[in-house]
């Protein structure tokens, strides 16, 4: 009997081939998250102090928009026409319309899609984020712990799992933010900011 050892290889490799894709076929799909506009903004109370003592009044910035990259990588850019400052405006000022459709701050943080992608539906997890928000040609890197809440299968809600707020000062350093804040006649805020963010993760 004769022996065909090249034939027998290819034979092996095809074989292998074959039970690899059939292998890879058997797996799920890794989901590919994005957030859900229409259910995604952040909302914030800024205190304005005045003569009578403190008041505050309640934003939101709506319309998150960002994918979920296979990595993990989650970019949020913010933009004035996603908050309801524009309704309170009405018509912009001139010098101020053309920054309507500007990035103000871009937030980058990086999610755990495997993670994600285990939850099982009613099952929550709290994880820490570090968030690095690019703004006036600056970076910052803060932390935020976020509790993660599948409520279906193509479906993930998202809220901080706890108390956030943005320094006010900081917030009246921006020159922008600034002359904002004035036109909705805030001449003197609280040194905190405190946003609650309610976002939703869907499976593209």
């Amino acid at each position: 009997m004769r022996f065909h050892p090249v034939s027998e290889r290819r034979t092996y490799r095809a074989s292998a081939l074959i039970a690899g894709l059939a292998l890879f076929a058997a797996l799920p799909a890794q989901a590919e998250w994005q957030l859900a506009p229409e259910q995604s903004r952040v909302q914030a109370t800024i205190v304005e102090i005045t003569p009578n003592g403190p008041v505050p009044h309640h934003h939101e910035v709506r319309q998150l928009q960002g994918n979920v990259s296979p990595d993990g990588t989650l970019r949020l850019p913010l933009r004035l026409r996603q908050t309801d400052i524009m309704d309170r405006l009405g018509q912009l000022p001139p010098w101020l319309s053309g920054v309507a459709d500007t990035t103000l701050a871009t937030v980058v943080t990086q999610l755990p899609p495997e993670r994600l992608d285990a939850l099982a539906v009613g099952e929550s997890m709290t994880e820490t984020l570090m968030l690095g928000v690019q703004a006036d040609g600056q970076n910052r890197r803060e932390p935020l712990e976020v509790r993660f809440t599948r409520e279906s299968d193509d479906t993930i809600r998202v809220h901080n799992a706890q108390r956030v707020a943005l320094d006010g000062r900081e917030l009246m350093n921006n020159q922008t933010v600034r002359s904002i804040l004035l036109l909705l006649g805030y001449e003197e805020i609280g040194d905190e900011v405190p946003v609650e963010l309610d976002a939703t993760l869907v499976d593209r």
